[in-house]
């Protein structure tokens, strides 16, 4: 058997073995697979495997997670919440609604859907917490929300696949490609809005902490409070600058936060210690670990084994079907942006001459749109943040296994989806 249908199937045994066994931390099991499968079956070297460890991903977890708890451990965060759920008046079924659009927006003006996603994960969790609404049905809706808005101009994904795109010939496309990534995402919010709870939300009175912030007045910031907020603003509003064509300098969101919280502690806004502790450890090592076998994979050539299926699997008529949930099914495992877009987009124009297709603007709204739309999943950057920042009461090994269901079946939803949409109804 050969090394990459190796990989493939330790990656196959690491989810399964997570999903049967639920208190197994699958980033040390994912680990251990790397070992063996890289260093005793492929024979690599120790530092190439090493170097397959996302730094920067640990880093973007730990570091707005290190913000997110000194901010709610000094109580901003639990402040800001009552003052969510104040100014929605108790309905429930609103908020979700609200944080949607608010997701897109601020994606669309340049920060991309992980930089969002971190910002807008810890308060989300915690009010979803707060108010009695299902963790995963907050993940996936203000999830798809900041992936909805990845491909806008300004956006990192929407600049590098403008950027593809010119390279095989397909210019002007970026505000068709904006608006497809919202379209579809808007379906799958919907489904996860009426599958997980949404509309029973509206039929609930408020009850238990949502009642106490309602009937009691919220007392005004404290100055540490406020100093929280103000450092968190100003990493926002930096994040956002530097995202911006021609900005002068750009800051990266992870050492941002530490930057942020570390001046907090200095100025005795929260009690450190209390932070670090509170922070997701067990989540960050289960993320990050897993991403070494998908880096393991991708190097020995485990992902090439998906993409050569996808011509020999398509027509003219289902190439957008088939490739979408290749697409989907892979990023489900590896990076949207570092793998998807510049591994599949070169390949679109190759492949719609293979099989006779012509309509390439649809193939490649597929491939990305399917690419992005797996992303709730935890094995992604974008689902990890949302485990990492539930609320207390969340059952986090249970969000991990169902938004890793709800990543895989979106390779399938996306696909029909994407394909329904944009070849046989032909929208922008």
């Amino acid at each position: 058997m050969s090394v990459p249908m190796i990989s493939l199937i330790a990656l196959l045994f690491a989810i399964l073995i997570s999903v049967v066994f639920s208190s197994l931390n699958i980033g040390a099991l994912a680990i251990g697979l790397s070992l063996i499968v890289g260093h005793y079956v492929g024979g690599m070297k120790m530092d190439a495997i090493v170097k397959g460890f996302p730094t920067s991903l640990f880093l973007l977890l730990a570091g707005t997670t290190y913000l997110f708890s000194i901010a709610s451990s000094n109580g901003t965060l639990e402040k800001l919440t009552a003052y969510a759920v104040r100014s929605v008046r108790g309905r429930a079924g609103l908020l979700p609604i609200v944080l949607f659009f608010l997701a897109f927006g601020i994606s669309s003006m340049g920060p991309g859907q992980i930089t969002t996603s971190a910002l807008l994960s810890g308060p989300a969790m915690l009010i979803a917490d707060q108010m009695g609404i299902s963790p995963l049905l907050m993940a996936l809706v203000v999830g798809n929300g900041a992936q909805a808005g990845a491909m806008s101009p300004l956006a990192p994904p929407g600049i590098i696949s403008a950027n593809l795109l010119g390279k095989i010939g397909l210019t002007g496309v970026s505000g068709y490609l904006w608006l497809n990534m919202l379209i579809v995402h808007f379906v799958a919010t919907a489904i996860a809005y009426l599958m997980f709870g949404g509309l029973r939300l509206w039929k609930l009175a408020p009850q238990g902490e949502t009642v106490g912030i309602l009937e009691h007045k919220v007392e005004p910031f404290t100055p540490k409070q406020l100093m929280t907020l103000v450092g968190i603003s100003l990493l926002i509003a930096m994040v956002v600058y530097g995202s911006l064509p021609g900005a002068r300098f750009k800051v990266d969101l992870g050492f941002g936060a530490f930057a942020v919280g570390s001046l907090l502690v200095l100025f005795k806004c929260a009690d450190e210690t209390k932070a670090i502790k509170s922070m997701p450890w067990n989540t960050i090592l289960m993320v990050t670990g897993v991403t070494v076998l998908v880096n393991l994979m991708s190097d020995v050539g485990g992902m090439d084994l998906f993409a050569t299926l996808i011509a020999k699997m398509s027509s003219a008529s289902t190439v957008t079907l088939v490739a979408g949930f290749w697409s989907g099914l892979v990023s489900a495992y590896a990076s949207t942006t570092g793998v998807i877009l510049p591994m599949f987009l070169p390949m679109a124009k190759p492949l719609l001459a293979q099989v006779g297709g012509t309509d390439l603007l649809a193939l490649v709204s597929s491939i990305i749109v399917c690419g992005f739309i797996v992303d709730l999943s935890p094995l992604s950057t974008t689902g990890a943040v949302f485990i990492s920042n539930a609320g207390p009461k969340a059952d986090k090994n249970r969000l991990f296994r169902d938004m890793l269901i709800w990543g895989l079946s979106m390779s399938v939803v996306g696909a029909v989806t994407s394909w329904i949409a944009f070849t046989l109804l032909r929208l922008p």
